[in-house]
């Protein structure tokens, strides 16, 4: 076999497709379109709208092909252990929707294995579908002998969508690695679970649909599905044994090497880590790189999850400062020529992850308290495995390092305990990942999907016109397409063409009028339930509505003119953002009605109040000069290699329009927009504040809300001045004194307070008893104190007593108490110890707490304990 790099197997498979009539695709975003799915995971995850025949490829394809960036997590524990399992891999994949089936599939991953990539004919093994004779005997027309074909069951040779829909059954091609891999069984075969039989390419056959009384309809349109892990396939030709020896995951492997000064390969334990470091900071990357930001909830946490078990990993190598950002510096240079992205992204992606893995150091300071804690609070000699798992799964604590730190104190730790929480965790995950196959997809056969299969997308026309003549397509009540809706029903309506603009990219839906001679319905909301199809939420105020039916199309154009300010003002504040803060600032996310804007973004800390004006500043500074904005219809390698900035963690087809605001900005956009900046009139930044971690949000207004917040602030300001009886700029100066004069009165009434609480004093002092040791003690129950008023206690005691002596003190604040215990110098040399009666007492008030043998305290859950707790005190010293 021919040494092949990566590089060259990803073009080969791309080249060998296109020249089959497969049209060559990009990989989409890690980010699903499809809402049920949390992370892409497969190459046919972009191509569902063509599998379901919403969508189809125009002539003269017959197919797509991709090499789609995947990440799978659903056995996180599991990778790095075997050369095989990774969070980040690449899939190469061919898709037919019904142009090529079985026949020339198979003919074509024959002649591309043993042609293109020069696999050995005699090498080779298939599976199939126990009862796929079909399959079997294509196999056998090529030239496989029957002994290198063998049929296997559901589990491994059988793919559903879910318990109905599409399904059909696949056949696997193996690679036979040699006996040296093999377990030495006689029966030694594909599926087997050692690693001599390496399956490489996987053809899933789509050509039923499944019925809920278990049936198969067959299909009326066959399709094709294959993958083809590339690490996997590199592994084979470039003659290693682990996807973590081929040329891009061992150059990762060599980044750790270079950190940690070790060496591949002469440590178990250390491979492990690198090949986990390897893995991990190329999914983070990625991930970034595709929109994804740290969090603590769905792809965030998952994001969070990797890069700190990469950090974990490098701390048990001795790395204990920031280092994924050298592992991102050779990713962009090895990937970045075949996924632009990271490149665009990439000082981006190293600001995410160092505030991260500084983030991070945080966590691990806490997670140490967490098992100082537990360990405290032990009874025996074993940590119990759920403390461990917690410790695992919310501070990122390996168990390998939980158990060398228990060690240390020669605590063991449940494992079996730690390995049934990490069971349920995976099964947890496992069942996540079937609903969101299921999910994926549960609209086959729904009704909007059916409408946009019998009519077609809807023409939009809203970029240049306010109202159209339009025909009634369809109508849905209820969930149900109907054919009429009367006066005073609620529903969706599709038209064949439509002014309305459906809600997406950030910006609401418009809302308007349909009508005819004899009916009027108000158009509530427009939505795009199906890629390309609208459709208008509405309700009949008059007559009543019927498929086929002609309406005049009017949207309600006040309200339109205010959402196309506001999207036009998020561009320019998106460009003020990135002058004032760096261009790390990048768009994460918007919201555009007609009464507000609010704008997620990038960034790594509070603004300060001069960069929220200097933006504003250079925001109504553009708006003033009048730039003249327009919009454009071009192709998205165009628009890259014009400079156009692609919005953060957007996903884009072939085709974009971009929005030039002439001068300063050139964004990709769908949305509507104002054909000048002077129409936006001003705006007004209303707040700053967080949304997550890295992440900032601002809202502002525009235009005529603009004026009218204005408007609000300068009541506000009036209406305050006249409280204040100074003249309006005086406001801020006079409430800054008042604030003073109330703080000073509030210190003043505290103090008061505390010399209110002396006057029990004396009478403190008349209940001192002889401890038996001869030194008074004071055993007391003060009124409602806190912790500061309480050592002041004992400071006014200790000077009345006139001589050496103790004190123990109780008191109640809010339902919580609170027990004290100090003694002068004399009295501790002749045994006092406060912490001591501390901990002895404090049990009775369901509490604890400590201090030194001159003073201490405890708080508590129970006040009902502190008569007890006293007399536990007294029971003690006297």
């Amino acid at each position: 076999m021919k040494y092949m790099t990566s590089a060259e197997i990803r073009e080969k498979y791309l080249s060998f497709f296109e020249e089959k009539g497969c049209k060559r695709w990009p990989s989409s975003s890690l980010i699903p379109d499809d809402p049920s799915l949390l992370l892409t995971s497969a190459g046919m995850v972009q191509f569902k709208p063509y599998f379901l025949q919403q969508k189809h490829l125009e002539a003269p394809y017959i197919g797509t092909t991709t090499v789609q960036k995947c990440v799978r997590t659903n056995d996180i524990d599991i990778i790095g252990t075997t050369g095989r399992h990774q969070s980040f891999f690449e899939m190469l994949g061919n898709f037919s929707f019904g142009e090529y089936f079985k026949e020339e599939m198979c003919a074509w991953a024959y002649e591309f294995s043993t042609e293109v990539l020069g696999l050995p004919a005699e090498r080779l093994y298939f599976t199939v579908y126990l009862d796929d004779d079909e399959t079997i005997e294509i196999w056998k027309k090529l030239g496989v002998p029957d002994d290198h074909i063998s049929r296997l069951g559901e589990d491994d040779n059988f793919w559903r969508a879910g318990p109905t829909g599409p399904c059909g059954p696949c056949s696997e091609i193996y690679f036979d690695q040699g006996e040296d891999f093999g377990c030495g069984s006689p029966d030694c075969a594909p599926g087997c679970d050692c690693d001599r039989f390496l399956e490489y390419w996987n053809l899933v056959f789509t050509q039923y649909d499944g019925q809920e009384d278990g049936t198969f309809v067959p299909l009326p349109k066959k399709n094709i599905d294959t993958g083809m892990g590339l690490e996997r396939i590199a592994a084979i030709l470039q003659g290693v044994q682990s996807n973590y020896e081929t040329d891009v995951l061992r150059s990762l492997v060599a980044v750790g090497e270079k950190l940690t000064g070790t060496t591949y390969g002469e440590d178990a334990a250390i491979d492990l880590s690198l090949r986990i470091m390897a893995d991990h900071s190329r999914a983070v990357a990625f991930m970034i790189a595709d929109g994804i930001l740290p969090s603590n909830e769905g792809r965030g946490y998952v994001l969070r999850r990797l890069l700190r078990r990469a950090v974990m990993k490098g701390h048990l190598l001795g790395l204990d400062k920031p280092f994924l950002n050298d592992y991102v510096d050779e990713i962009v240079n090895l990937m970045g020529h075949v996924y632009p992205e990271i490149v665009e992204n990439r000082e981006l992606t190293r600001r995410v992850i160092l505030s991260e893995e500084e983030r991070f150091g945080s966590n691990l300071r806490q997670g140490r308290a967490f098992l100082d804690e537990a360990l405290a609070e032990l009874e025996g000699e074993v940590l119990p495995g759920d403390r461990a798992f917690t410790l695992h799964d919310t501070y990122g604590f390996p168990v390998e390092v939980t158990r060398e730190l228990c060690d240390e104190r020669g605590i063991e730790v449940d494992m079996e305990g730690f390995g049934r929480c990490m069971d349920e965790q995976r099964e947890r995950a496992r069942a996540a990942n079937t609903k969101d196959a299921e999910a994926a997809w549960s609209t086959y056969g729904g009704v909007m999907n059916e409408i946009l299969e019998a009519v077609g997308p809807t023409e939009f026309l809203g970029y240049t016109k306010n109202d159209a003549e339009a025909r009634v397509l369809a109508l849905v009540k209820d969930g149900v397409q109907v054919d009429v809706l009367e006066a005073g029903d609620e529903g969706r309506v599709v038209l064949d063409a439509t002014p309305f603009y459906a809600e997406k990219g950030g910006q609401i839906g418009d809302a308007g009028v349909l009508a005819k001679d004899d009916a009027i319905v108000a158009v509530l909301d427009t939505k795009e339930p199906e890629k390309g199809l609208i459709a208008h939420t509405v309700k009949v105020e008059s007559g009543r509505l019927s498929a086929g039916d002609a309406v005049h199309a009017a949207i309600d154009v006040p309200r339109r003119e205010r959402i196309r300010r506001n999207h036009t003002a998020t561009h320019i504040l998106h460009w003020a953002l990135r002058e004032v803060l760096g261009d790390h600032v990048k768009q994460a996310g918007s919201y555009v009605a007609d009464s507000r804007l609010r704008f997620d973004f990038t960034h790594f800390e509070a603004m300060t109040a001069e960069q929220i004006a200097e933006v504003e500043r250079l925001a109504n500074q553009k708006i003033m000069e009048n730039h003249p904005v327009r919009a454009y219809e071009t192709s998205l390698a165009s628009a890259r290699e014009a400079g156009v900035m692609a919005l953060f963690g957007e996903k884009y087809g072939e085709f974009v329009r971009v929005l030039d605001i002439e001068g300063f900005s050139q964004e990709l956009c769908g949305g509507t927009h104002v054909s000048a900046t002077s129409e936006i009139g001003f705006v007004k930044i209303t707040s700053e504040t967080s949304v997550g971690a890295n992440l900032r949000r601002i809202e502002a207004v525009t235009s005529f809300d603009a004026l009218a917040y204005m408007n609000r602030v300068e009541a506000e300001l009036k209406e305050a001045a006249e409280s204040l009886r100074v003249p309006l700029f005086d406001v801020s100066e006079r409430t800054a004194s008042n604030m003073k004069t109330l703080k000073d009165l509030q210190t003043k009434l505290k103090r008061g307070r505390e010399a209110v609480a002396d006057d029990g004093i004396n009478a403190l002092l008349e209940t001192a008893q002889t401890s038996a040791a001869g030194y008074p003690v004071v055993f007391g129950r003060m009124p409602e104190a806190d912790a500061g008023q309480m050592r002041n206690m004992w400071d006014v005691l200790r000077a009345r007593l006139g001589q050496p002596g103790a004190a123990v003190l109780a008191t109640e604040k809010d339902g919580k108490p609170t027990l004290l215990a100090a003694g002068t110098p004399e009295a501790v040399e002749v045994g006092f110890d406060a912490d001591a009666v501390i901990k002895a007492i404090s049990g009775n008030i369901k509490g604890g707490g400590g201090g030194k043998a001159a003073m201490a305290q405890a708080g508590g859950k129970d006040a009902s304990g502190i008569d007890a707790a006293l007399q536990a005190a007294r029971d003690m010293l006297l």
